[in-house]
């Protein structure tokens, strides 16, 4: 794969395991492009390690005063050095390739899974951890595969040059070999100490990336409540900690570092020494000592090779781990054979979902097609859980943190039974299929920066304009705000321009140019998670009635506890722990459902119970 082909076409499915297995997985996604850089890496290290053989016969060849032995000599030196040249640049050209197509790799992996799991990730991993995946800890794992192969040609070439050495001249040749293996066994049991504060190091920043993206995200919220301070003091203690980390990590790097200086270069006086006591007796030629000694300072280059590499590898080890932890989330399903043409009725079925009834069948809830279902819980987080399983996604199947670096027990063993769409299992529908038939919108949603005209147009049915769409959702107030902020309208409101986030705007305001940007959409069945929380009441009733009118025949299903969306609904449905306990309207419920009652109208633990004592 070559820079200019990217994107891939398929960037695979990754081995998400661990973090190990993640980095050799992409080793082996790219073994043409390693046996590229390990190639021309050891034809430039090779001929860098020749360099002092030719050295050797010029001294030699000075000292013998022949012409043609130093002719000899400097034609050898020159194709050596052109040897060097091209082999360090071809190294280079393709190392960098390895090491941005594997960050492509990467990046297009975090941006399917992504998409695939929509809102439902950081439901499910930190938004930092997300930012910090991919950010630092692509760049990270690119540098890991890159060195890979540089480390490989200097691990190859430097045991070349020992068994040379040994071969050549024994006696100084055993001596070096010696002190390598000293200095092997000094600076292994230091890397893994390096390892673990490496990793140390990398979870702090971690957890401080995801402290600044959380705190920048609620920056409004906390300016309104005076949380400033507070979390300004967070966050340079967490700086303060990554700090810390850093520089035990750089002092265990610089005492290895130190040791790889020392060590050699002892090495290299004790093998000066000796040769000198051996030249001096005519044991070896001064030309054989020129080479030993151009042999041993060559070997000072392939070292700092392979410390690279291990820096390379104890930084991208708790990189991997997390993009492999993100990777490995998963749908509930794996989207196959439903929907490609096999199993007739369900084809049917999913070919016409507005037909279909939505039922889930781990909590028994069942929203009619064509119906606008209303759906009260107790608990905020039990109705965000329901309406990502509406959307497919099974917040239950969530990855164990403690099981990155082990093996993965399939999710979807401990998945709850799938939601139903028209008897067809969602989670095994193809999910452009799955999408296009349920739309969710979170309690929360997300404005990108842009004009209106941008924002609404998204793929839809047609059968609801951008206009009707924003009247229904009551935003011409919000029209009016957007106009105020973007010089230059020339009277067309849809070019108003939205802020990042729209930040520019209140709560209420930002839920409901989503909801119109979902009628827009006029999905077959849509679910609405809390549309109207920050809306006053006399706007939530217009848009009660609105939307009702505007998803006529269409399945709707709302979270929400407000009595004006209640009233609205076809039906309401009321779930404690998971599990449906009661169906009916709004007012009968209200009438004969004392735990209903006590949700929507708030009452308390006491009131509940005299009541119930009363009835």
């Amino acid at each position: 794969m070559l820079i200019r082909d990217l994107p891939y076409a398929d960037p695979g499915v990754p081995d998400v395991r661990s973090g190990r297995h993640f980095l050799l997985w992409l080793g082996r996604r790219q073994l043409r492009g390693q046996a590229k850089s390990l190639a021309w890496g050891t034809l430039h290290m090779a001929s860098v390690a020749s360099i002092p053989i030719a050295v050797g016969l010029a001294v030699q060849a000075v000292v013998d005063r022949s012409g043609g032995g130093l002719a000899l000599a400097g034609a050898l030196l020159a194709l050596l050095g052109l040897g060097a040249t091209v082999g360090d640049t071809m190294l280079h050209r393709t190392a960098v390739t390895n090491w941005i197509t594997a960050a492509a790799r990467v990046q297009q992996l975090l941006a399917r899974r992504t998409a695939e799991l929509g809102a439902t990730l950081t439901q499910r991993v930190a938004a930092g951890e997300v930012v910090a995946v991919s950010t630092g800890d692509i760049e990270k794992i690119g540098w890991c595969v890159e060195s890979v192969s540089r480390f490989s040609a200097a691990l190859v070439v430097a045991l070349s040059v020992c068994v040379g050495l040994v071969v050549y001249e024994p006696e100084l040749g055993l001596l070096v070999a010696a002190g390598l293996l000293l200095l092997i066994a000094v600076v292994l049991p230091l890397l893994p100490r390096a390892t673990r504060r490496a990793d140390l190091q990398r979870e702090k920043a971690g957890r401080a990336t995801e402290l600044a993206a959380d705190t920048v995200a609620g920056l409004r919220v906390l300016r309104g409540i005076g949380g400033e301070e507070l979390f300004l003091r967070r966050y340079r203690s967490a700086s303060q900690e990554v700090r810390q980390a850093a520089v035990r990590t750089a002092r265990m790097w610089a005492l290895i570092e130190a040791v790889q200086v020392a060590l050699p270069g002892l090495l290299l006086i004790a093998v000066v020494w000796h040769g000198t006591g051996l030249a001096m007796d005519g044991r070896i030629t001064v030309g054989e000592l020129t080479t030993v000694y151009g042999a041993v300072t060559f070997l000072l280059f392939p070292l700092r090779l392979v410390q690279e590499f291990a820096m390379a590898y104890s930084f991208s080890r708790p990189s991997a781990a997390r993009a492999a932890r993100v990777l490995g989330l998963r749908r509930s399903g794996d989207g196959a054979g439903v929907g490609d043409g096999a199993g007739g009725g369900e084809a049917r079925s999913l070919e016409n979902p507005a037909e279909g009834d939505l039922h889930d069948p781990a909590g028994g809830l069942l929203a009619p097609a064509g119906r606008l279902t209303a759906v009260v819980c107790g608990d905020p987080d039990e109705a965000g859980r329901l309406a990502a399983r509406l959307g497919g996604h099974d917040p239950s199947a969530e990855e164990d943190p403690a099981e990155e670096e082990g093996e993965r027990p399939d999710a979807r063993e401990r998945a709850l039974p799938s939601v139903l769409l028209g008897g067809v299992p969602l989670d095994a529908v193809p999910l452009e299929k799955a999408r296009a038939a349920v739309l969710v919108q979170d309690k929360d949603p997300v404005l990108l920066s842009g004009t209106l005209r941008e924002l609404l147009d998204v793929p839809g049915s047609g059968r609801v304009s951008a206009n009707e769409a924003l009247a229904a959702a009551q935003c011409a107030d919000v029209l009016d705000a957007l106009a105020q902020g973007t010089p230059g309208l020339n009277g067309d409101p849809l070019e108003a321009r939205i802020t990042e986030r729209g930040r520019s705007l209140s709560g209420g305001q930002r839920q409901r140019l989503a909801l119109a940007r979902s009628l827009v959409t006029d999905p077959p069945v849509l679910v609405l998670d809390e549309p109207t929380s920050a809306v006053d009441s006399h706007t939530e009733a217009r848009i009660a009635g609105a939307l009702r009118r505007v998803r006529a025949g269409r399945t709707t299903v709302v979270l929400a506890s407000s009595p004006l969306l209640l009233d609205c609904a076809d039906q309401v449905v009321l779930l404690q722990d998971g599990r449906v306990t009661a169906a009916g309207t709004h007012r009968g419920l209200l009438r004969d459902d004392p735990h209903y009652r006590a949700v929507v109208t708030r009452e308390t633990d006491d009131e509940l119970a005299e009541g119930t004592t009363h009835a």
